[in-house]
């Protein structure tokens, strides 16, 4: 603006100019745009994440070498080393004093163990590693008649592969194997490729906007029939949309989860971002939470539990936990779902069919329903998943009880209603003041909308009267943000201050070109435990 004496001291007038406002407001930024990373199937058949399952069977026949694992598909194995056991009968081997004698060496990588007593005390022989053609053992007294049993562990060698003709994984021996005998066996399983609709047009590590569910399937497809990540990945858009999403960015990767890692990086590129997921891929969880924590610093993560046939947990001490975080949220069990494939004219092909999928993009556009409907600081909680028919694995109060305190959200069938039940981010008690989702996300949104906001800062002159107009500035927003309800006090004074003054703006600080300003905010923690005090009482007459 020209100067004023230069203008309004050469003719008589009025003069009107404008002059800036000292009050440069402050905007809430978005909390509830999200960012989903998938692993999709190529036609090709590249194997997605991988489970692990384990198995004790044995031979129902003689001379039985093959064995069905039930899994389809598996990762093949060759050369694998299993541990097979047998308890011999009395048939089978003979006591001389106090030797046994079996009618045939075990072998060299066998083990023999003979349990037995003498004159009623109990006694074991072995592990004893047989040596080349050995068929006595020696014991320590003869024992007592009829209380020998004699047990031989061999290790054999197998591999493991797909029947692809019968749809199962199986496992075969070298040779076969005695009947009466068992062993157990560790694999790997991982999702069944499908040509059909798994390959989406958008390309492959770019993220995509989506703003509703009919402009993700032009670019991802529809859903095609095969419970793989690519379709985790169609249901968590489709929950996010549902259940209240607006905006959210997808991305993804073909082959292995270890590709999500790298994916991330592009999405810390978009700055709208403020939730991220990566549906059913529950091995890339510490890299999500590192991603909010470590690199974008303004994001939160939603993880998914493990999944049916993933070590779905039968009680608290067997669900597995992600490292402790207060930067994310893990929820578990997963959700039943309608099966929405459908035939060539578009009519669903088992409408009353339902399928097991990750929770993740319906708990996305739960905290966006959330957000939009009373806001960040209102915990995403006690609030029904539109779309889900079903858990896969019920939880009751006492199951409950012993994973709140770890930071496991529960999804709870109550009344009839499927809601989320919990909120409370990964750690609970150990996070002390962010245990609570909303707590933290509404700290997110704080620093961020004042990280923008006052960005005109920089360069100006450091002096009182900047810090005065910061001051004014960010007491303006969070004056904003107490009547919103996310600050606990009956008055701002109450709910929160700011300072910006010399004495947290010395000299010497000033000199290194800083100024500092210090904020306080009480926010409002959820009311968790609800109680309610009955007793009776005799009214005056």
């Amino acid at each position: 603006m020209a100067n004023v004496l230069d203008v309004a001291t050469k003719s008589p007038g009025v003069y009107v100019f404008e002059e800036p406002s000292a009050v440069k407001a402050i905007a809430g930024v978005s909390t509830s745009t999200a960012g989903f990373i998938g692993v999709i199937l190529t036609s090709a058949g590249i194997p997605t994440e991988q489970s692990e399952d384990k198995k004790t069977i044995g031979p129902t026949t003689a001379e039985q070498k093959t064995f069905d694992l039930g899994d389809y598909p598996v990762v093949k194995q060759e050369n694998v080393s299993v541990s097979v056991e047998r308890t011999l009968e009395s048939s089978e081997y003979s006591v001389d004093g106090s030797t046994v004698k079996l009618n045939e060496a075990p072998g060299t990588k066998a083990q023999v163990t003979i349990n037995y007593k003498v004159s009623g005390e109990q006694k074991t022989s072995g592990p004893t590693t047989p040596t080349a053609n050995q068929k006595s053992f020696p014991l320590d007294g003869t024992p007592d008649s009829g209380s020998v049993m004699v047990k031989v562990i061999t290790t054999k060698t197998a591999t493991i592969a797909n029947n692809d003709t019968d749809k199962k994984g199986q496992i075969t021996f070298s040779e076969p194997l005695a009947v009466g005998s068992t062993f157990t066996v560790t694999y790997q399983v991982q999702a069944a490729s499908s040509a059909s609709g798994s390959t989406p047009t958008a390309p492959e590590g770019v993220p995509a906007l989506f703003t509703n569910f009919t402009e993700f399937k032009q670019k991802f497809g529809d859903f095609d029939g095969t419970p793989t990540a690519a379709n985790y990945l169609r249901h968590a858009v489709f929950g996010f949309f549902n259940n209240g999403g607006s905006r959210c960015y997808v991305l993804w990767v073909s082959g292995t989860t270890k590709k999500i890692g790298d994916a991330l990086s592009e999405l810390a590129a978009i700055d709208e971002i403020a939730v991220v997921a990566a549906p059913g891929a529950t091995s890339v969880s510490t890299d999500l939470s590192n991603h909010c924590q470590h690199g974008t610093l303004y994001r939160f993560a939603i993880l998914d539990g493990p999944g049916p046939g993933r070590g779905d947990a039968t009680s608290p001490a067997t669900l597995k936990m992600p490292g402790k975080t207060n930067y994310a949220a893990f929820y578990y069990p997963w959700l039943k779902v309608a099966d929405r494939t459908k035939d060539e004219n578009g009519a669903l092909v088992a409408p009353d069919g339902v399928l097991p999928v990750p929770p993740s993009g319906h708990i996305a556009g739960i905290y966006a329903r959330v957000d939009a409907e009373r806001g960040v600081h209102k915990a995403p909680a006690n609030e029904p998943i539109r779309g889900a028919l079903g858990v896969t694995h019920p939880l009751s109060k006492p199951q409950q009880d012993g994973l709140n305190a770890k930071g496991v959200n529960c999804i709870r069938v109550l009344n009839n209603n499927i809601l989320v039940w919990g909120a409370r981010t990964v750690g609970g008690e150990d996070n002390q003041d962010l245990k609570y989702i909303n707590v933290r996300r509404t700290l997110l949104f704080l620093r961020k909308s004042i990280d923008q906001g006052t960005q005109w800062v920089v360069f100006e002159p450091n002096t009182r009267a900047l810090w005065k107009k910061i001051v004014r500035n960010v007491t303006a927003f969070l004056t904003d943000v107490w009547r919103s309800g996310a600050l606990f006090g009956d008055t701002s004074q109450e709910a929160f201050y700011v300072r910006c003054d010399d004495e947290i703006n010395p000299p010497s600080q000033r000199e290194l070109g800083l100024v500092v300003t210090e904020i306080g905010v009480a926010i409002a923690r959820p009311a968790e435990f609800v109680v309610f005090r009955i007793s009776q009482f005799t009214a005056p007459a």
